[in-house]
């Protein structure tokens, strides 16, 4: 599949914005630990990868309640969805340089119903091409994986399940996503909302 960058313009996709907010401190903070011991662009990617896969826990999988979606309250809070651990892992990468888009999949059950969207980064490293990471977090049956030169991402879109990749790459969350996240107090109610197409 070809992503497709949906502003010309790079810079946009190194910008800081509310939810991106990568020079806040607590973002700052984890980026400087990270880039001391991972100096380099390639290194860094994967050890912010690691960190954000590893250490914040999908909200889901802990039974976390609280709904985040700034970069900030993500790593502060240490949970998050999808989208959520997605806006962070793009944050720290924009801290030190590296750009950074937001994208998604459509997934559904194994009947085809209750579809939703995943949300993905895409990384664009020096001298590479953009490249879809998962930091969703692991748990049997998932095995997402750092890989600039091949996806390893959580799910393979099943499309005779209705099920979609979309190419597209932003430079903000979508609006339907950000609009969830910020209306949700809480992880049900997000769950009665999430969005199901772009």
């Amino acid at each position: 599949m070809e992503l497709i960058q949906r502003d010309p313009d790079i810079a946009a996709y190194l910008a800081a914005s509310e939810s991106v907010d990568h020079a806040h401190p607590q973002v700052r903070s984890v980026s400087d630990r990270l880039s001391a011991e991972h100096p380099d662009a390639y290194s860094y990617a994967e050890a912010a990868y690691v960190f954000v896969r590893d250490t914040i826990p999908h909200s889901a999988d802990s039974g976390d309640l609280r709904v985040t979606w700034r970069a900030s309250d993500v790593l502060g809070q240490r949970t998050g969805i999808c989208y959520a651990k997605s806006i962070a892992y793009a944050a720290l990468l924009r801290a030190r340089g590296i750009p950074a888009a937001l994208c998604y999949q459509r997934l559904a059950d194994d009947d085809g119903s209750h579809p939703v969207l995943h949300g993905l980064v895409a990384v664009l490293l020096p001298g590479g091409e953009w490249a879809r990471q998962d930091v969703r977090g692991n748990k049997p049956g998932v095995d997402a994986r750092f890989s600039p030169a091949g996806e390893r991402l959580a799910w393979a879109v099943r499309p005779e399940f209705g099920e979609v990749d979309y190419p597209d790459l932003f430079a903000e969350p979508h609006p339907a996503v950000l609009g969830a996240l910020r209306a949700a107090p809480d992880r049900a109610h997000l769950w009665r909302t999430l969005p199901t197409e772009l």
